[in-house]
């Protein structure tokens, strides 16, 4: 997995996925996952209203990547084999100073429970200190979000603590659990 500096690859390889860069292409695909109930349940935008809300959506991630280079990075994951689309997974970046970041991923139904998120979270987190030279990376899940707790933890994120009723989900305020992985535990993991 090779990446220069700040800039964000075309794509990222793992063994079974591919992530490449977002494409207004892919609002056929992004707006179906936006759409279903069941991956809207720990959503804190909604279910868009019609495609061209989630055009709009994905108009201001594609802005953000490109006014910010280096801070934003959004990928599409896809099935190596299959080129099928499997979801979404991003990358923000804090301060430079920082040295850290928020990822947060979203997949469609029919591929969870198949470890799809674990191995493009596991790229991120691969690239996010090999190639972007990362300190920290935090990830926040609704505290009822069993199977993203599982994710995380997997990867070896730690949980580091709960916000009471912080998202809005559905109409009602729903707490927060934050995770993170620092560098040091990532290698400790990973050592090659």
């Amino acid at each position: 997995m090779r990446a220069s500096g700040d800039s964000m690859p075309n794509h990222l390889m793992t063994e079974r996925l591919r992530l490449r860069k977002l494409t207004l292409d892919d609002l056929d695909e992004v707006h179906y996952l936006h759409t279903l109930p069941q991956t809207d349940q720990y959503n804190t935008i909604g279910i868009p209203k019609n495609k061209a809300a989630t055009q709009v959506l994905m108009q201001s991630w594609l802005t953000q990547q490109q006014t910010t280079p280096g801070r934003h990075f959004l990928w599409v994951i896809m099935d190596k084999s299959t080129q099928a689309f499997i979801g979404l997974i991003a990358l923000n970046l804090r301060e430079k100073r920082f040295q850290s970041g928020e990822v947060w991923y979203k997949l469609l139904p029919e591929h969870w429970k198949k470890g799809y998120a674990t191995e493009a979270l596991n790229g991120i987190l691969q690239w996010s200190f090999e190639e972007l030279h990362l300190h920290r990376i935090e990830a926040g899940c609704a505290t009822e979000n069993i199977a993203s707790i599982r994710v995380l933890e997997k990867v070896g994120m730690q949980k580091e603590g709960r916000k009471r009723k912080v998202l809005p989900i559905r109409g009602k305020w729903v707490d927060n659990y934050e995770y993170a992985i620092l560098e040091e535990d990532w290698l400790n993991i990973h050592q090659r």
